[in-house]
């Protein structure tokens, strides 16, 4: 018969890959020795961790689940996320008004006036790409309004998906002269992934109207300005040892006026001023003019959710510059700089042409912020906020990705205060963008010189260079400054290239660098992958770690491999040696083990289209079980991806083995991370 040329193809490569596999498995399996009768030195309890930055709506539109986009009105273009219902009885004018706002803070808002009333009077606000509503689920309405001349007493708001169908609705009656705000409860009616929030005005005259939100019910613990609870739930389960925040270049901002400012991001959710996202318009590609964050997610809610999930808070503060990819704008360093903490009273703003001064002061208040009795200024605005215990902040990160002498000038004396004020606070330097170069190795050294706890080291790049990196650390030194991986991720085609995939391939080139971490963990403190988070309508930068959509979330393989790494951390480091004594990395096998307490966990990671049949050799052990655990992801397609109508494409797996007194045999699968762990005598 004839065969089509492309399932002929298929068949060829079918059988070559059967018999590949057949010689594997018939071949004699090379012996892995795991020396548990050698223990190492402590796996630290932070090693892996998660690292956040608002980039992709990973905050507004994201993890924070508030509905309203610009609820204020106080974003630069005041009517971002809002538009006039269209038709031929509508307003007859629309503007933001200043005229006797709520407060200084909220100084803008929303004036419609009608001349002739009907259901085309009034105002569409869009959501974050749309607002995902669940059928049965409650949002708390809210919102400011007062009215001037006519008669316009009350305002119908309601719920609509995307056809404009009501979900739900209700209206506000007795609007008076004076502002007032009105509150309601919307049970949805059915589920809409891209639903708005529409506000008609009854009656004709004007009316003023601000701060509109509306917030899910359902959010992580049931707290009133809560997180989004299915994203929560991904990092939790990771088991993350610290999370990172607010990023990121955002910490850095385009200019320093553009920079993250935490005093700004604390107290009333109501009265934190938004600011634009400097992600909007970096990419031209991705561009997001309409990006801004309400800081409604802030430095309060950052604290909190690390305790939520079993985290060290690990801050990362600006040091006095602007990203160096942007304006590379300095604040200027004084003879004063590092001398010490300054007045004791709490500062809300930083001045409008900051020194080096202003961001040590900074730190130094976001340490009593977050450490401070309640008798402090800083301390008492934590407890004023609902957590008078103290969140034990122990590190802290000077400055995100900075590099060359201008940031180790500010990095000196900004961790000179730092240290004569908290001296057991523990600080994260940076090494630069690059893993490598004239300017990394210069701040390295300086950095050892100057015993900075943590060096952040950041590497993106191709599958391969992670798998021909799994060395990097063998030979750093085993004494004084750890490493911080700060931020890493495997580029499918280039780094920030619009078509990167979040792959087996890069997921799997990314456990075999974690080999190499693993194993060299008295020198590696920390690693994250980086990003984070990213919504799939709203995305400037792939690959990232988990996706989602205004209903659902899914994790990647890279979410996969991070989190089979992260809940077999163990306690103490193990030797290993690769049949033959090869090197890690030789002819693509790669592994690691630690002891967990009692159990002994090996990691291997397969990089080969056939199957390896390995003979793993615990010396030493004592008091093994008859059976193991084994966690395994694999796939023959190394281009294989999750999504959102496929979330478990590619997931691990369990199934068990035997062992043999303290031998086991197992074969690894094509391309494949396997978790192997052994139960000891408890």
């Amino acid at each position: 018969m004839t065969i089509n040329p492309t399932l002929r193809n298929y068949l060829l490569a079918a059988s070559l890959l059967a018999a590949g596999t057949a010689q594997a498995q018939n071949a004699a399996p090379g012996t892995i020795t795991v020396q548990v009768n050698k223990p190492g030195a402590a796996v630290p309890k932070n090693l892996y961790g998660l690292f956040f930055e608002d980039i992709n709506f990973a905050a507004d539109g994201g993890l924070y689940p508030e509905l309203v986009k610009n609820k204020s009105f106080e974003t630069d273009d005041h009517l971002i996320g809002w538009k006039a219902i269209k038709g031929a009885a509508g307003l007859s004018t629309y503007t933001i008004s200043t005229q006797n706002p709520i407060s200084a803070t909220n100084n803008h808002f929303l004036r419609l006036t009608v001349a002739t009333a009907g259901p085309d009077a009034g105002f569409v606000n869009e959501g974050f790409r749309g607002m995902g509503v669940k059928a049965g689920a409650e949002y708390t309405l809210s919102l400011w309004a007062r009215r001037g001349p006519g008669s316009i007493g009350s305002l119908t708001v309601s719920l609509q998906d995307e056809k404009g169908q009501p979900l739900a609705q209700t209206k506000f009656s007795g609007l008076t002269g004076e502002w007032k705000k009105y509150t309601a409860v919307l049970k949805a009616s059915a589920t809409a992934l891209k639903g708005s929030l529409q506000i008609n005005v009854d009656g004709t005259g004007t009316a003023d109207i601000d701060v509109v939100s509306l917030f899910p019910k359902d959010t992580w613990m049931k707290r009133e300005n809560g997180m989004r609870p299915d994203l929560v739930q991904l990092l939790k389960d990771m088991k993350p040892g610290f999370l990172r925040f607010p990023g990121g270049c955002i910490v850095e901002g385009i200019t320093l006026d553009n920079r993250y400012q935490w005093k700004k991001s604390i107290g009333d959710v109501a009265a934190r001023e938004p600011m634009i996202n400097r992600w909007n318009k970096e990419f031209k590609h991705r561009y997001t003019p309409d990006y801004y964050q309400s800081f409604g997610l802030g430095f309060f809610e950052y604290f909190q959710l690390s305790e939520d999930i079993g985290a060290e808070p690990l801050p990362i503060l600006n040091v006095g510059m602007a990203c160096q990819f942007n304006s590379s704008e300095l604040a200027p360093v004084s003879s004063a700089a590092g001398k010490g903490p300054s007045a004791s009273e709490p500062h809300d703003h930083a001045t409008d042409d900051p020194t080096l001064e202003t961001f040590i002061q900074d730190a130094l208040d976001l340490v009593e912020f977050a450490n401070g009795p309640v008798s402090s200024p800083w301390g008492a605005k934590r407890a004023a906020m609902g957590h008078p215990a103290p969140f034990n902040l122990k590190m802290i990160g000077i400055g995100n990705e900075q590099w060359g002498p201008q940031y180790l000038e500010r990095y000196e004396p900004f961790a000179k205060a730092l240290k004569a004020k908290y001296p057991k606070m523990e600080i994260v330097s940076s090494a630069g963008p690059s893993p490598d170069g004239e300017l990394f190795d210069k701040a390295s050294k300086r950095l050892r010189e100057l015993n900075a706890e943590y060096i952040d080291e950041h590497y993106y790049a191709k599958p391969e260079w992670f798998r021909q990196n799994v060395g990097r650390y063998d030979n750093y030194p085993r004494t004084g400054s750890k490493i911080f991986a700060g931020e890493y991720a495997a580029q499918s085609v280039a780094i920030g290239s619009t078509e990167n995939k979040n792959s087996w391939d890069c997921a799997i080139s990314e456990a075999a660098f974690m080999t190499g971490l693993e194993r060299n963990a008295d020198v590696v403190s920390m690693a994250s992958y980086a990003p984070l988070f990213a919504h799939v309508d709203a995305w400037q930068w792939v690959p990232d770690m988990i996706w989602f959509d205004n209903l659902k979330s899914y994790g990647t393989p890279n979410y996969y491999v991070q989190k089979m790494y992260s809940t077999n951390r163990g306690t103490t480091m193990l030797p290993v040696q690769l049949p033959g004594n090869a090197k890690n990395g030789t002819d693509n096998l790669f592994a690691t083990a630690v002891a967990d307490g009692s159990d002994i966990v090996v990691k291997l990671v397969n990089y080969s289209p056939t199957s390896r049949p390995v003979k793993v050799n615990l010396a030493g052990a004592k008091g093994l079980g008859k059976t193991g655990k084994a966690t395994t992801m694999s796939s023959p397609d190394l281009q294989t991806v999750n999504s959102l109508t496929e979330p478990m494409k590619l997931v691990p797996q369990e199934s068990t083995f035997a062992v043999n007194g303290t031998q086991v045999s197992y074969t690894l699968a094509p391309n494949s991370f396997t978790v192997l762990r052994v139960a000891g005598k408890k």
